[in-house]
């Protein structure tokens, strides 16, 4: 089997198999083919089915000089999981990754946004500019909803529950679910469709969806990334954010105010409560304060 079929195979998998997105596919393929560019680039003959633990070894000790120690651990994970996929189809009998030991890392705590941050980059944010009206809505709805970023440009009008109060959400793996939003971010939504959507020539393939570009098509993910770092830069922000800064400043301030976190688990889509529990982990002085407050030994 050459690579190419095998990764032609692989692919098929994670889409049908596992339901991944189309962002979370292209990582997973990204490590294999870092690993045959290698393999060409050092003429080594070898393919998927007949490759040994030595020269994956080989391959990750000359990429380890330029990655750090998570980096590492994530190129790993994606080799394993190509192989065990190998090893589930009967390509193979083995996994020659399992031997192989991922660097130790601590558990990476998310960046997260003062109330105040999130204010002052809004402000930021010039209404006067044709594209005002729909970045403000942006980014309110990325902090009130705690949507990643593939779910804000996915976003359709006819998500919009605004009677009852709910936004539906296609999260991973096309998984839908039910988001509450606030009033106040409902009303930007509507200044900004009425005001400045509803005067844009619309591309037919985009008809239903939400935030669009002056050219009336579908925001990219990253023309959000874009929309966020010139906020940044524009009020002196000392902090390396991303669309994904606002969604775990979503679930931090609702924890820090006293939200459950199995309701914040349901809104933002996770599947284990275990990927929630980080948040658990971001303001310890919350936590000291519910044990003082709360316990029967108080």
């Amino acid at each position: 089997m050459t690579w190419t079929q095998a990764l032609k195979d692989y692919i098929s998998y994670l889409k049908i198999e596992r339901g991944l997105s189309d962002n979370s596919i292209n990582s997973y393929v990204l490590d294999v083919n870092k690993l045959i560019k290698y393999l060409d680039s050092n003429a080594i003959q070898t393919n998927a089915i007949v490759i040994d633990t030595t020269t994956i070894k080989q391959f990750i000790y000359e990429a380890a000089k330029n990655l750090n120690a998570r980096s590492q651990s994530r190129l790993i994970s994606g080799l394993k999981g190509f192989f065990n996929y190998l090893v589930f189809e009967d390509y193979r009998q083995d996994n020659p990754v399992d031997t192989i030991d991922s660097p130790k890392i601590g558990r990476k705590l998310p960046d997260t946004l003062s109330e105040n941050e999130i204010n002052n980059l809004i402000q930021a944010i010039d209404l006067s500019h044709p594209q005002g009206e729909r970045n403000r809505a942006i980014i309110e709805v990325l902090y009130s909803c705690g949507l990643r970023v593939s779910e804000l440009t996915n976003l359709k009008i006819s998500d919009l529950f605004f009677e009852e109060g709910f936004i539906k959400v296609t999260g991973k793996g096309d998984k839908q679910r039910f988001v509450p939003i606030l009033e106040d971010t409902q009303k930007y939504i509507t200044i900004y469709k009425t005001h400045i959507r509803n005067h844009l020539t619309i591309h037919p393939d985009h008809n239903d969806i939400l935030f669009l570009n002056r050219r009336g098509k579908q925001l990219t993910r990253a023309m959000i990334f874009t929309i966020i770092k010139g906020l940044a830069k524009q009020i002196d922000l000392n902090k390396n954010i991303s669309p994904h800064t606002f969604r775990h400043s979503f679930a931090t301030h609702l924890l820090e105010n006293g939200a459950d976190l199995r309701a914040i688990q349901l809104m933002l889509g996770h599947e284990s409560i275990t990927t929630t529990e980080i948040y658990t982990h971001v303001d310890k002085t919350q936590l000291t304060n519910v044990i003082n407050n709360f316990h029967p030994r108080r």
